[in-house]
């Protein structure tokens, strides 16, 4: 078995009695031996699943990675499109007891060498249709993992032999299950290392009792399921309770998006800011029928107030902004179906713990902005490969985040961005948030992301990077406009010193917007 970290994190968790955790079980195996192998597990182009179904398939594949020489403890890289396939190998990895390393099939080859030089997996399972990018990579790379090409359809060949029914892997609670990547904005992502209770505990707390996901859901995402936040939310989630998730391979768009919804009438959208915002802009969406949706959630990046105003507007369909990271797997603040609060994270989702800190570990003031800790038993065991970063970050059973929060009296959380995206301007600080949610109510405004810029004074200030409705705006008097529209709307130090029109915002293989890059471009 692979040694993590030298380190433990958890000396105060009670061991869990049960002879395994493998969440293998949690998620499949146990639906089995409920009796509802029938049940409708995944829904997809191509048709349905059953979980009988699904069972016998990440059977095989976990008889694939046997044959292939996986240990238990071994990494093994996923790099396939949603589909039967992706849920069938990454349940497989897990009954084998390995660990799943889970990354975008599009990746350039450069980053792939990475991923392959840092994560060490011993075998690959990679997308024939990129194929090439993954072999270019292995021959470039320092580590050069076994690689296994799937094309749904065509790898039927390859697990016909292979044993449907192979033990399950008797995982302790604290084994690694998945590694889990920060979303790399300033840098090369970071590998968290997630365990089996994690999964578990944040499924019952949040997935299962926040959510009140039932066999009767149908789950739909926009984010891939190699993003933990769809893994939880449109997989773990509904596998959890035997209902529906529907997968897609492509890439998602507005039109895409709400065709989906039309034919396959999911209960449940996971969702982001950026898809909110096309779907709101989408020429089509005054046709658009969402009335099978019962709730949607936002992750991955903070949802502007007025994004979610317009989204309430045009739907009425409850939509739960909420704050999870890597670190603690999934969502541990969140809006309730019955309390939404838009501008606000929601409340800490009962079973963890949330404080706002000022920089000596101390609470700040209900209504001040601190730097946000978090414990609760989905903490992560720490960073692949590097302890300093992990002892840095997880002290005495808390996640010491570089997140900004504020909690006022009644427990509402607000978001106060990262504490490395916060700027400070004239001697005060000010949250890019606040002026990107400003800007987003000009109409003239499809997307805006705020960074400090440097003078050559050498200070600091606020530059503004805007996606505009209409490309014949730009020009410098469209920029003036938008830097009077915020004067006149927050405080005089608050406002944009430069305006750069894009066509698109940068993003990281996670989706999120790239303020790194922007910020060698402001």
């Amino acid at each position: 078995m692979t040694t993590i970290l030298a380190v433990p994190y958890r000396d105060a968790m009670t061991p869990d009695p049960t002879p395994s955790a493998n969440i293998y079980g949690t998620f499949l195996g146990a639906r089995i031996s409920e009796g509802r192998g029938s049940r409708r597990a995944l829904l997809t182009d191509a048709g349905s699943w059953s979980y009988a179904a699904v069972h016998e398939r990440a059977g095989r594949y976990a008889s694939l990675l046997a044959a292939e020489g996986v240990e238990p403890g071994d990494r093994v890289l996923v790099a396939l499109p949603d589909g039967v396939d992706y849920v069938a190998a990454l349940f497989g990895i897990l009954r084998r007891g390995a660990v799943v390393v889970m990354v975008n099939p599009h990746l350039s080859d450069e980053q792939v060498r990475y991923f392959f030089d840092y994560t060490t997996p011993v075998l690959a399972l990679v997308d024939r249709a990129c194929r090439s990018t993954f072999e270019t990579a292995a021959a470039e790379a320092d580590h050069r993992p076994r690689l296994v090409a799937i094309s749904e359809g065509e790898v039927e060949a390859l697990l016909e032999g292979m044993e449907p029914d192979p033990p399950v892997h008797p995982s302790a609670p604290d084994d690694a299950a998945l590694f889990l990547f920060s979303g790399g904005t300033t840098g090369h992502p970071k590998a968290v290392v997630q365990t089996h209770r994690s999964f578990a505990n944040t499924t019952e707390l949040y997935g299962q009792r926040v959510l009140g996901m039932t066999e009767d859901d149908v789950t739909l995402s926009v984010p891939k399921l190699f993003f933990g936040y769809a893994t939880g939310t449109n997989l773990f989630f509904p596998f959890s309770v035997g209902a529906t998730s529907a997968l897609f391979p492509d890439r998602c768009t507005p039109e895409e998006l709400l065709r989906r919804i039309e034919a396959w009438r999911p209960t449940v959208l996971v969702n982001v800011p950026t898809m909110v915002n096309k779907v709101l802009e989408y020429e089509g969406v005054e046709g658009a029928d969402l009335s099978s949706l019962r709730l949607a959630t936002s992750a991955g990046e903070a949802l502007p107030e007025e994004l979610h105003r317009r989204w309430n507007e045009r739907f009425g369909v409850p939509l739960l902004d909420g704050l999870g990271t890597a670190e603690m797997w999934h969502i541990f603040v969140t809006n309730r179906p019955d309390d939404v609060r838009p501008g606000t994270l929601g409340r800490v989702v009962e079973g963890f713990e949330l404080r706002a800190c000022d920089d000596g570990g101390h609470d700040v003031p209900p209504g001040e902005v601190g730097v946000m800790r978090v414990r609760g038993d989905s903490l992560a065991l720490g960073y692949w490969q590097d302890e300093e970063k992990s002892r840095a970050a997880f002290r005495d059973g808390w996640y010491v985040s570089s997140d900004m929060i504020s909690i006022d009296r009644d427990g509402y959380v607000t978001y106060g961005g990262r504490a490395d995206d916060m700027l400070k301007v004239s001697g005060k600080w000010l949250s890019p948030k606040e002026l990107e949610n400003c800007l987003l109510e000009h109409a003239g405004v499809r997307e805006a992301a705020v960074v400090g810029a440097r003078t050559a004074e050498g200070l600091v200030k606020p530059s503004a990077f805007v996606v505009p409705t209409d490309p014949g705006m730009v020009g410098p008097a469209f920029a003036e406009e938008l830097q009077e529209w915020a004067r006149e709307r927050l405080e005089p130090y608050k406002y944009p010193r430069t305006v750069t029109f894009m066509d698109d915002l940068p993003r990281t293989h996670l989706g999120k917007v790239d303020r790194g890059k922007l910020s060698r471009n402001g």
